[in-house]
């Protein structure tokens, strides 16, 4: 038996969520088993802890797409019991039950072992925000984007935007963090921001295709009018590492920035990333993300908060990441 906090669905379609008591056989094949110690609150979750935005598929449903554990028992060659791994993406979590109890059932390939240094809960510490904010990162340096230049974080004060600010300003480029809360300046700056733009400075839709050459990167988690923006304030053959969606899907922009500044607009995964760009990514986060700063992102949990936090998260009233300790 363990406990996991069940979403459920009644005959007139309305959702609730509690902590529940479950039974070994109730979890969904796989060939590792895994003890959750720790796990996290993506935007994804907060859906999924409610009416599921259309990526659940069947209910009763388990939320959850990372966590970090200990393998219990496994069919692969490639765990053994005891073994430290962690699971981000794959939509655990979402089409298949996830990390939100103290027992996960998934597919090996799916996990990657937990990197040295690293305690489960730092991994979800970073969980898939940090990943994809990693992911982000590497592919603007393959762009050609150098420590010393100026990067631009969008949402920053959000889960991937502190991440990746925390990363930027360690591997020593001049971060320039978008927020549209005043009082999130001071936590920004202890991150490493040397420079915080508000929001409404950003938030008009494009007057003119090409503004003034501002940043030489960019990690963009809101999309939308923000983006369309952005892009025309990228300096020549700058490189947008595009993230996330939380502004809006849209994108009202103009294909002048690609045809005259060469500038790049590069779709960042991480769901589906193959097992060695996961393993990479992991690896440059243990070494590049300074664990002190990451502690400051933080706010722990337990799973009996998740209902309120998923819709605080949904509104966009959580900054930083949240811990869940699955045993607490």
């Amino acid at each position: 038996m363990f406990n996991a906090l069940l979403v459920e669905k009644d005959s007139d379609g309305q959702t609730s969520a509690s902590v529940r008591e479950l039974d070994d056989d109730s979890l969904p094949e796989g060939d590792v088993t895994v003890a959750v110690e720790h796990t996290t609150l993506n935007y994804k979750d907060g859906l999924c802890l409610g009416s599921g935005g259309g990526l659940v598929r069947s209910w009763p449903h388990v939320p959850g797409i990372d966590f970090a554990g200990t393998v219990l028992s496994s069919r692969s060659d490639r765990y053994t019991e005891g073994d430290k791994v962690v699971l981000t993406g794959w939509r655990v979590g979402e089409a298949r039950w996830g990390g939100y109890a103290q027992k996960a059932r998934v597919k090996s390939e799916w996990l990657v072992p937990l990197p040295d240094g690293l305690t489960t809960r730092q991994a979800m510490a970073i969980g898939t925000a940090g990943l994809t904010a990693m992911l982000g990162v590497i592919a603007l340096e393959r762009h050609g984007l150098e420590p010393g230049q100026t990067v631009l974080v969008t949402g920053a004060s959000g889960g991937v935007g502190s991440v990746a600010t925390a990363i930027l300003g360690n591997l020593g480029y001049e971060v320039a963090a978008v927020t549209g809360r005043p009082e999130s300046e001071d936590y920004l700056r202890s991150l490493g921001a040397s420079r915080i733009v508000a929001r409404s400075e950003l938030a008009e839709t494009v007057k003119k295709p090409l503004e003034s050459e501002l940043w030489n990167g960019c990690i963009d988690a809101v999309g939308g009018p923000m983006l369309a923006r952005v892009l025309g304030q990228m300096c020549y053959g700058g490189a947008v590492a595009a993230i996330g969606l939380a502004g809006s899907a849209s994108l009202p922009a103009t294909v002048i920035p690609f045809l005259l500044r060469g500038v790049n607009l590069l779709g960042i995964d991480s769901v589906h990333q193959p097992y060695d760009n996961r393993r990479a990514a992991w690896a440059r986060l243990a070494k590049d993300l300074p664990l002190d700063l990451l502690d400051r992102t933080v706010q722990d949990a337990t799973l009996g908060d998740l209902p309120e936090l998923g819709k605080r998260i949904l509104d966009g009233d959580v900054r930083g990441r949240v811990v869940v300790d699955v045993n607490a």
